[in-house]
Formats: structure tokens, C-alpha cells, sequence
């Protein structure tokens, strides 16, 4: 009973939604970030990404975990239809860099279509007011490397061009998380006519 209990606690705790996490009409923390595209480090901006259009930032707790390996390749399918609605998406992770160039290219994940930007210490996440958990030694990823570093809850925020939040989307499966962000962007275009 009492392992029932737990179990039932923690699947609560894992998809409730992000209780501190910003919500829709407050003002969208700016970042710049080290991001890894295609396998490349380059420096990615919030503000420049913003003066194309609406753009979905996705904070995911490690690269090469199963969730996470979920959710990056359903945005990865995605693309093309968050790019018909007018908006980018960047993927937020407290891994390093190094972690991200490979993950980036993965074709089973990112497949190259998307940057993730290496938040290594949680400053963007807080600034979203999302929780940022230490890492547990010896905890390895699905390819059996050990990660190494901590994590933040998975939160999806869509923001608009004027720096806003229209959405933010938490305690979803990384499948319908996604699922729900093309959701809050294609409504921005319908709002906008």
C-alpha cells in the first residue's frame, strides 16, 4: 500500500504544471544563450528570434532521456507546421553544450531542425520561475553516459513578437505538450485576423 502511495505521489508531483511558472500575459524573460543547431555552437538571441515572429521556448529536464528524447523529436516533426504558423522554436536544457551539439543533429531527436540552447546554471529557467533541481551522481542517460547535471521541469512557454507569454503549457506527456504549443501558436495567427 504504501508503495502505491509513493507511486501515485510521484506521478502527481511529475505531471502537475509548473505552479511558479510564469504565466500567459507576463513579460517573457529576454536571454541570450550558447544554442546548438545542426551540431554547431552559435550564440542565440530571444529578442532577434522575436523580430521574426512567435517563438516557442521549451525547457526539458536532459537531452538523451526518454521524455525529453520524446518531446525533441515530436517538435522535430513538427517544424514545418510551427514554421507555416509564423514561429521558431528553441529547445532550453541545463546540459552543456557539448551534450547539445550532439543532440542537435541526432536524427532520431532535433534532427537538425531546431537550435537547444545550454542553460549549465538554471539562470534562464529561474528567470522563468521554473524549479532547478541538482543533478544526482551517477544517473546516466539512455546511451548510458552519466549526465552530469541538473534539471529543470518540463514547461513550454509560446511568446509573442511583443516579448509576451500567450501560453504556458506544463504537466502535459512531452507528446501532447507539443501538441498543445502548435495549438497556442496556430491560435495566434486566427487571433490576429
Amino acid at each position: 500500500m504504501r508503495r502505491i502511495l509513493l507511486t501515485a505521489v510521484l506521478s502527481c508531483a511529475i505531471l502537475s504544471p509548473a505552479a511558479a511558472a510564469l504565466k500567459a500575459g507576463d513579460v517573457a524573460p529576454d536571454f541570450r544563450a550558447q544554442a546548438s543547431f545542426a551540431g554547431k555552437a552559435n550564440g542565440y538571441s530571444l529578442k532577434e528570434a522575436l523580430g521574426k515572429g512567435p517563438v516557442v521556448v521549451y525547457f526539458y529536464p536532459s537531452a538523451y532521456t526518454s521524455g525529453c528524447n520524446v518531446q525533441a523529436h515530436a517538435f522535430a516533426e513538427s517544424h514545418d507546421e510551427f514554421a507555416r504558423a509564423g514561429a521558431s522554436v528553441i529547445g532550453v536544457s541545463l546540459d552543456s553544450i557539448e551534450r547539445l551539439n550532439d543532440f542537435s543533429k541526432d536524427p532520431e531527436y532535433c534532427n537538425s531542425r531546431f537550435p537547444v540552447a545550454s542553460d549549465a546554471d538554471g539562470r534562464i529557467a529561474r528567470s522563468y520561475q521554473l524549479e532547478v533541481e541538482d543533478g544526482k551522481a551517477g544517473l546516466k542517460d539512455t546511451r548510458g553516459v552519466e549526465i552530469g547535471h541538473g534539471f529543470t521541469e518540463r514547461t513550454t512557454f509560446v511568446v509573442t513578437p511583443d516579448g509576451r507569454i500567450a501560453a504556458t503549457i506544463g504537466g502535459l506527456s512531452p507528446q501532447a505538450n507539443v501538441a498543445k504549443a502548435l495549438q497556442a501558436v496556430q491560435s495566434l495567427g486566427a487571433t490576429a485576423r
